[in-house]
């Protein structure tokens, strides 16, 4: 068992992560059931881990699994459905499931009645390193990903490594791109551990997955603890990826042809490309960053991730970051391999022009 805390004062929580916890779920979340435990969930994640929380009183909410399901139609009805139930502000409720699922739930826990509790039981390898952490919750809006939510921090974080052995290889790979960002934000020594290990990982290798999830947790932890609403620059570099991957995203509908870390792996790439070409990173960096993720299945430009569209039309989905300040929308860049570093400065003609010249 490994338990990395999150220091937020009165808002501090812990991350339990242990092989096999889910079947102590009932246990493990008996602080924060009460008499009954609410589950939200998806279809999928339902029916392959749903039966190891053995809770005398659970009350499952099953939605459809898929990104759509982040959307106003999908928040209403959950909430509806936790008032029908007579939720109280002193009560939890547990998300089980990927990103989408963790983070409609706790968009949920949020604004139902202006507050309550949430867990997150992450079942996905990307949540689990990454947005089972930190409290960012949202749904999706026309205009972009992410662009409505709250700042809405769980309880309590359990994390067991045995839900992924369910999980899709593809799947698996999208979820590995959160956990190599952490090496290449500032920690290069784990980018070299990550490009050793990344194929037993992948593989299954418990002792590298559970590292690998247990460095990610520590390391998120610390960057939310000093910055957890992202008001400095140091929790925007968590970011890294996330614009140009979020345009990707966007010009594919954000569907199954680009997954979320597919398409966070395809704009580190494109970060490290165009740093090294601002010479602001050396090319060899930018090189070894493509290689890795080749390497490991993960798509590392626009074209790799299936997207041919024009550089104007990606910079123009950029432009609804909901990042974007005075005009302009910060990039994270590189001075190298964990080195990452915010930008405000770029203008998005500038990002355009780079992006066609991938494209070419």
């Amino acid at each position: 068992m490994t338990i990395v805390p999150v220091s937020l004062g009165d808002r501090s929580y812990d991350v339990l992560i242990e092989a096999g916890a889910l079947d102590r779920a009932a246990d493990l979340l008996a602080p924060y059931a009460r008499e009954r435990l609410i589950v939200v969930t998806d279809e999928t994640v339902a029916q392959a881990q749903l039966g190891r929380i053995r809770h005398p009183n659970i009350i499952p909410i099953v939605l459809p699994a898929g990104e759509a399901t982040k959307s106003w139609s999908q928040l209403e009805s959950l909430c509806d459905q936790l008032l029908e139930l007579e939720v109280e502000r002193g009560e939890h409720i547990v998300a089980l499931g990927g990103g989408v699922i963790g983070d409609l739930t706790g968009f949920a826990a949020a604004i139902v009645k202006r507050g309550i509790g949430f867990v997150q039981v992450p079942t996905t390898l990307l949540a689990q390193v990454d947005s089972s952490v930190g409290g960012k919750t949202a749904i999706n809006a026309r205009a972009g990903k992410n662009l409505i939510g709250a700042f809405h921090q769980p309880s309590f974080v359990l994390i067991d490594p045995t839900v992924l052995d369910t999980l899709p290889a593809r799947e698996l790979r999208a979820g590995y791109a959160e956990i190599v960002k952490y090496g290449l934000i500032d920690d290069p020594d784990f980018f070299a551990w990550c490009d050793e290990y990344a194929g037993a990982l992948l593989a299954g290798e418990a002792q590298a997955r559970e590292r690998a999830i247990a460095h990610s947790v520590a390391a998120k932890a610390r960057i939310v603890g000093e910055d957890e609403r992202e008001t400095a620059d140091r929790r925007a570099l968590l970011n890294l990826g996330h614009t140009f991957g979020h345009a990707l995203e966007a010009e594919t509908g954000f569907g199954s042809a680009l997954l979320h870390g597919e398409a966070v792996a395809a704009g580190m790439g494109l970060a490290f490309r165009f740093s090294a070409e601002r010479d602001l990173c050396p090319e060899s960096d930018a090189v070894k960053v493509a290689e890795h993720l080749r390497r490991v299945g993960l798509p590392h430009d626009a074209i790799s991730a299936g997207v041919s569209a024009l550089g104007k039309r990606l910079a123009a989905h950029m432009a609804h970051d909901k990042k974007k300040a005075s005009g302009r929308v910060p990039f994270i860049l590189a001075g190298g391999i964990g080195r990452a570093y915010v930008d405000k400065t770029i203008p998005l003609e500038d990002v355009a022009d780079f992006l066609d010249r991938q494209r070419a």
